[in-house]
């Protein structure tokens, strides 16, 4: 086996046993965080979430995806192009925290039809740099296919906080409910900063702090020549994600069903059904995050035969752990759903799902491959008629009378719709 191929397994294999103990505490977490706070706890926090994940989207801009891009090519000094980006992306999260400030009432009360949400946008704006700066510094190390402090720093990350939620949200929740949804909130602050030290200790220890830190024009607009294309695909998707609850509280409103059965069903869809389908994520973003650096470094070679190579190999690893876990989630969907929530709401959603989720988990190894290979426009265009369609098709079953039903069809056509076309772009460019 050559040094490259070694290179490329033992980077995803570190990110894949890694996430996999990550994961674990991950649902740890979150078994115990949803106990305290309750049903109507995780449905305030899911109501803000497909919010607070555009405002994510924006704040890293994609930046992390380039600096793994442009580490990986050579293209300029590392550490530059490390502080480069930092100092771009902690403007960005300045500006994006003051608008929050401005309209968190606007989206709760209007928006979202919930004004009890505003005080948790604001909570969520405020962890936003401190995620963003931790993902710049994943961004570097994964291009320079050294994931061993990726995979510390989430291990770290995840047990500080369990630690904190297992002593503080119990105390938050004495006093209320939104004191505990905000307090679960803003102790990502603490975990993140503990991830951002870890980082810290794995760079390189003689940096030159006059020449090799100052942010430069030219690695700025190299940065953003990347980025900005890449993050647009983001972006469309998490506007579709961000409309997405807007769209169907209103016109289930419309259709006669009430408020309250909305936030539960819309709860238990995202933080239940979705929750555990999306539990292999980890494994497909090792793969896809590996594959990034990879893809990039023999296309810009020329190496074609190994471009297909990798992307053959993302897919098969893709294929593999998404029908495993398809089949375990669909065939256990209760016991699962009950030792993990104490409940088996949701299960309705997971059983149909469940089979299309295979084609979901090979969403992410085709949008990196194009990636890397210079095709971040084809991803953005792809998301976007994606995220046109499944409105349209939200917003048409919204008002048949099927509730929340309406939105697993319209995730079910996207997935297909979405997957089939990257596919498609991904052998015309590589045939």
């Amino acid at each position: 086996m050559s040094r490259t191929e070694n290179a490329f397994l033992k980077s995803t294999l570190i990110l894949i046993f890694s996430g996999f103990f990550t994961k674990t505490i991950g649902f740890i977490i979150k078994i115990i965080y949803t106990r305290i706070i309750g049903p109507y706890g995780i449905s305030l926090y899911t109501i803000a979430t497909p919010t607070y994940s555009l405002l994510l989207t924006i704040a890293t801009l994609a930046i992390p995806i380039s600096i793994s891009k442009l580490v990986a090519e050579n293209r300029g000094r590392s550490i530059r192009i490390l502080t480069s980006a930092a100092f771009l992306i902690l403007t960005i999260n300045f500006i994006l925290i003051i608008i929050i400030l401005f309209s968190a009432d606007f989206i709760a009360s209007t928006l979202l039809k919930e004004p009890k949400a505003a005080l948790i946008l604001i909570a969520m704006a405020l962890t936003l740099p401190f995620v963003s700066i931790s993902s710049v510094l994943k961004g570097y190390f994964a291009g320079k296919q050294n994931m061993m402090p990726h995979a510390t720093s989430n291990i770290i990350e995840q047990i500080i906080r369990l630690i904190i939620i297992i002593i503080i949200l119990p105390i938050l929740m004495q006093k209320s409910v939104m004191h505990a949804v905000i307090g679960l909130i803003l102790l990502t602050i603490i975990s993140e900063i503990s991830s951002i030290i870890v980082f810290f200790f794995f760079l390189p220890k003689h940096i030159n702090l006059h020449t090799n830190l100052r942010p430069t024009k030219d690695i700025t607009k190299n940065i953003l020549d990347i980025s900005l294309p890449t993050v647009s695909s983001r972006i469309v998707g998490n506007i579709g994600y961000f409309f997405e609850p807007i769209i169907l509280t209103n016109l289930l409103l419309i259709s006669g069903y009430s408020n309250s059965y909305i936030l539960a069903e819309y709860g238990a869809y995202n933080a239940y059904s979705i929750s555990l389908l999306t539990m292999p994520s980890f494994f497909i973003a090792a793969v896809a995050t590996s594959l990034l650096p990879e893809v990039s470094k023999f296309y810009a070679n020329g190496n074609i035969l190994m471009v297909k190579r990798r992307i053959k190999q993302g897919i098969l690893f893709s294929l593999i752990i998404g029908i495993s876990f398809s089949f375990i989630i669909y065939t256990f969907r209760d016991p699962l759903l009950f030792t993990l929530y104490k409940t088996t709401i949701g299960s309705k959603y997971i059983k149909i799902l469940a089979p299309i989720f295979v084609l979901f988990y090979l969403e992410g190894v085709l949008t990196s491959a194009l990636q890397a290979m210079g095709h971040a426009k084809k991803t953005m265009r792809i998301s976007l008629y994606g995220v046109i369609l499944k409105l349209i098709v939200l917003s048409i079953f919204s008002l048949c009378h099927i509730g929340i039903y309406s939105l697993v069809i319209a995730e079910i056509i996207n997935i297909i719709f979405v997957v089939s076309l990257n596919t498609i772009a991904i052998k015309k460019i590589i045939k």
